[in-house]
């Protein structure tokens, strides 16, 4: 588990690299809308304008060949074929059927589109044909719609031309209209982001927009401020409240305990007790600074020895050690170590983890290793589940190794604020040399 300085990212939203701006989202939908209804109603046009054409000339065109093949049947002795403007009708024996052109000669009674080569020419033409044929005769009348074809080749090219006018002009449209409407959301924006500068003393949003709804989210927003800030400031009073009483009776103990141990008759067994009660209130004043700082998102400079500090950790440990839980608590590495924090935050970072791997090692020992810029907190203890490895820096998760021992399981919440503040990185894993254990790694570098 390796935990970094908080991020603002909320989990379940889009980065910010895959987020697309709102006013994009307000073009590209009236750009697509544009272009979609100027789609449809080009498909349209051109289908119900196709289709009543159709319709139009294949009825006229068989009724001219009925009427041509009912008088013909009256002068039987007419010509065999009739010209007009655009129309050609054609009567063919039953001795002649094969003088008819190998095109018509396998179709049925009807209308047809045809294309074929134009005679000399090798260009398509393009007519219909009605079709009527008879037992001892064969009626043909053809309709040349090469025209009627060109024509529609240029309503095409006007329907696709008045397409991307008009989806230019829905894009137009589209710019013009997120601009008016995004216009109100970017001053709330940007008064928001000159907001955050000016503290509790910022003015209110709602009453410079409109009762509209960017007003009814400024007034929201004034309304959550207003909550922010009341609660921030009863925190600040509660920390300075506590800080303050607890620092009294701390110093109190202080003062108490170091008379006592000036006391030049002091057995031995009393001087331990009185020395784990130094150490108790060495480490409530250490965390009591610690906490103030982080409630106030105060990173103070300091120089720190971090051997300095793990070995008055260990120490304190060791006069705690209980009957039958003898661990081997012991300290290696890079002694000259400096940590630019204060010395109470170096404390409670790395006391935190000495005493979690002393509370969860039943036997063996508690190794710190300190390294160039990092210490590592090495035991043999009970060691961490997959769930623990993902959860350990959750606020009151206390793993599954934790059984009868006490604690909140707040110790890795309080560091990892630490490390947020200072920039520092905190992991902890179990152990890779085949030994059952754990390896809780602060690494002081700043990654910011």
């Amino acid at each position: 588990m390796l935990v970094k300085p908080a991020r603002s990212n909320l989990p379940g939203l889009p980065s910010r690299h895959n987020r697309r701006r709102l006013r994009s989202r307000i073009v590209l939908s009236f750009f697509l809308l544009g272009l979609g209804l100027s789609t449809l109603i080009a498909v349209a046009t051109l289908y119900f304008r196709n289709r009543i054409d159709h319709d139009v000339m294949d009825a006229a065109l068989q009724k001219n060949n009925d009427l041509y093949a009912d008088g013909f049947y009256q002068h039987p002795n007419g010509i065999a074929g009739v010209a007009f403007e655009k129309i050609q009708g054609k009567v063919f024996s039953k001795e002649k059927f094969d003088h008819a052109p190998p095109a018509w000669q396998s179709l049925p009674n009807g209308v047809f589109d045809i294309v074929e080569p134009a005679p000399g020419t090798g260009e398509k033409s393009y007519y219909k044909l009605a079709v009527r044929k008879d037992p001892n005769y064969w009626f043909f009348m053809a309709y040349d719609t090469h025209d009627e074809h060109e024509a529609q080749l240029r309503l095409n090219r006007w329907i696709l031309a008045s397409i991307g006018v008009f989806s230019i002009f829905a894009l137009v449209i589209g710019i013009w209209s997120a601009s008016r409407v995004m216009s109100p959301v970017s001053d709330l924006v940007r008064l928001i982001r000159r907001r955050s500068g000016e503290g509790a003393n910022a003015k209110a949003l709602a009453p410079r927009f409109p009762n509209d709804e960017v007003g009814e989210l400024a007034r929201a927003l004034d309304d959550y401020s207003d909550r922010i800030n009341d609660a921030a400031r009863r925190e600040r009073e509660f920390n300075a409240d506590v800080s303050h009483e607890l620092r009294t009776p701390l110093a109190v103990i202080r003062s108490t305990v170091e008379l006592m141990l000036e006391q030049p008759d002091l057995g031995d067994k009393m001087r331990e007790r009185i020395q784990r009660i130094q150490r108790a209130q060495e480490g409530g004043t250490a965390i009591t600074e610690t906490l103030l700082l982080l409630s106030r998102g105060e990173r103070v400079r300091g120089e720190t020895s971090v051997a300095r500090v793990a070995e008055q950790l260990l120490d304190a440990h060791r006069l705690q050690q209980r009957r039958g839980k003898q661990l081997d608590l012991r300290m290696e590495g890079n002694t000259a170590l400096m940590v630019d924090a204060p010395e109470a935050t170096v404390n409670v970072a790395l006391g935190n983890l000495i005493a979690n791997a002393v509370r969860y090692t039943d036997t063996g020992s508690v190794t710190v290793h300190i390294g160039v810029n990092s210490v590592d907190v090495i035991d043999t203890g009970r060691g961490l589940s997959q769930e623990d490895e993902q959860r350990m820096a959750e606020r009151g998760y206390r793993g599954g190794a934790s059984g009868n021992t006490k604690g909140a399981g707040i110790g890795l919440a309080i560091v990892t604020r630490i490390c947020a503040l200072y920039g520092w990185q905190m992991q902890v894993q179990p152990r890779r040399d085949g030994t059952i254990g754990t390896v809780a790694t602060l690494d002081f570098s700043d990654v910011r």
